[in-house]
C-alpha cells in the first residue's frame, strides 16, 4: 500500500473508534467521574484535611495527578481491550487481516483510538478536580508528554490482553488482578519517600510509578524521581510493547482461527 492509502486506512479505524467512544459516552465518562469525585470528597476533604502538606502541596493537590492518570490508563486499556476482543469474538477482525494494510498500521489505528479515549477521560477528570482544588500546572507540555506516553503504553497493553483473552470472563483478569494493584501501589495516595528504603526500591519496579510522578511534576512541579529517568523508562517500554504487539498480530496470536 502507498503511504497515502495507509494513512486513509488508519484514519478510518480511528474515526470508527472515536465514534464508538462518544456513542456510548455514558458508559465511558460517567462511571470514572462519579468514582473520582468520591475520591476527591473522601480523601481530599474528609481525610486530606487532616493530613499535613506533602512537598508543599495540600493532600488533595497531591492526589489529583494520580487519579487523573488512573482514569487515563484505565480508559486507554479498556478501549483497545474491548475493541479487539469484540472484533475477535464476532470475527470482524478478519476483515482487517485480509486487507493489504500492514500489521503496524492496524495496531496504530487501534492504539490511536485508545489514546483518544484515555485523553478524553483524563481531561474530564482533570476538569472535575478544579471544582475541589487549584493546580499550578507549571509544566503543561511535560504533563501532556507523560499523558501521551502512558495512554500509548496501556493502549498497547489492552491489545496484548485482548490477544490472549479466550472469553469474556478472561477479559477482566488483567484489569482486576494486575492493573488495579499496580495503580494503587504506584504512588497515587502517598509519596514513596515515606516508605522504608527496601520498599522504595521495590516500588521502582512498578511502571505506573513513573507515569504518575511524571504527570504530577507537570501539574504541580513535584516528583519523587527525575523526570528524565521517568520519561526514558516509558519510551523504552513503549518501544518494546509496540514491537511485541506487531509481532503478535503477524503470527496471528489469538486473532486467527
Amino acid at each position: 500500500m502507498t503511504p497515502e492509502k495507509i494513512f486513509i486506512s488508519i484514519s478510518t479505524i480511528v474515526r470508527n473508534e472515536v465514534g464508538r467512544i462518544f456513542r456510548v459516552w455514558k458508559q465511558n465518562f460517567i462511571p470514572p467521574i462519579v468514582t473520582t469525585v468520591l475520591y476527591f470528597v473522601i480523601f481530599g476533604y474528609f481525610i486530606g484535611s487532616q493530613i499535613a502538606r506533602i512537598d508543599g502541596l495540600t493532600y488533595i493537590q497531591f492526589i489529583v495527578p494520580g487519579l487523573v492518570m488512573l482514569a487515563l490508563i484505565m480508559g486507554s486499556f479498556s478501549q483497545t481491550l474491548f475493541t479487539l476482543s469484540m472484533s475477535k469474538f464476532f470475527k470482524t477482525i478478519e476483515e482487517l487481516l485480509v486487507s493489504p494494510m500492514p500489521m503496524w498500521g492496524i495496531v496504530t489505528g487501534f492504539v490511536l483510538g485508545g489514546i483518544a479515549r484515555g485523553f478524553c477521560v483524563g481531561f474530564v477528570i482533570l476538569l472535575s478536580s478544579l471544582f475541589f482544588t487549584t493546580l499550578p500546572i507549571p509544566h503543561p507540555f511535560i504533563a501532556i508528554l507523560f499523558a501521551l506516553l502512558s495512554a500509548l503504553l496501556f493502549s498497547l497493553g489492552g491489545l496484548v490482553a485482548a490477544t490472549y483473552a479466550k472469553d469474556f470472563d478472561s477479559m477482566s483478569i488483567i484489569p482486576n488482578f494486575v492493573l488495579t494493584p499496580l495503580t494503587y501501589l504506584g504512588g497515587i495516595f502517598y509519596s514513596i519517600k515515606l516508605l522504608p528504603d527496601i520498599w522504595q526500591q521495590v516500588s521502582l519496579l512498578n511502571p505506573i510509578l513513573y507515569m504518575i510522578n511524571g504527570l504530577r511534576y507537570g501539574l504541580t512541579g513535584v516528583s519523587d524521581m527525575p523526570v528524565s529517568i521517568a520519561s526514558l523508562v516509558l519510551v523504552v517500554l513503549n518501544i518494546i510493547m509496540f514491537a511485541w504487539v506487531v509481532y503478535l498480530f503477524k503470527i496471528g496470536k489469538g486473532i486467527r482461527t
